[in-house]
């Protein structure tokens, strides 16, 4: 008898013992997070570079576009026909390969990004272990939390630790 009180009690004991949880802002720690913002702004030196050499293409064709209409007129018609038909072509091969080159930067965007919500997850993870948290929530604008204690939050600490790492 004293054995299975014993055996209770060891057993009420770990039972009641309580679970450590803090939680994350996702959305601060994402905007915050110094290897996304270098990123996204690596990106967009790209996007844009991209929309001007969009822009300075099309002006250009379409100069040499008005440059022909205005020759048409004194061509024979079967001769403009072609030559508008070699034009189109054209725009369509260029437009084409700028929408390549447009999705081309889109996949890398995404597998950049992918890869840095995968580190920050990592990250998370190897500092609830490390911490003795049993739980870490996401809060913020894209998580779970509707209320959390501010001593529970661990994004400062967890952005530190990204920050750090990134810059090293």
């Amino acid at each position: 008898m004293k054995k299975i009180v014993m055996a209770l009690a060891i057993l009420s004991v770990f039972a009641c013992q309580e679970s450590k949880i803090g939680f994350v802002d996702n959305q601060k720690l994402m905007d915050d997070y110094q290897e996304k913002v270098d990123v996204e702004a690596k990106l967009k030196v790209k996007a844009d570079a991209l929309t001007q050499k969009r822009d300075s293409i099309s002006q250009t064709f379409q100069m040499r576009l008005q440059a022909f209409q205005a020759k048409a007129q004194k061509m024979p018609q079967a001769q403009a026909q072609e030559e508008y038909g070699q034009l189109q072509q054209e725009g369509q091969f260029i437009g084409q390969q700028l929408q390549q080159q447009e999705q081309q930067l889109q996949m890398q965007s995404q597998t950049e990004m992918d890869s840095i919500i995968s580190k920050v997850k990592r990250e998370i993870k190897a500092y609830g272990k490390a911490n003795g948290y049993t739980y870490i929530l996401g809060g913020g604008d894209g998580g779970s939390v509707l209320y959390g204690a501010e001593s529970q939050d661990v994004t400062a600490p967890i952005l530190k630790v990204l920050n750090d790492k990134y810059k090293k």
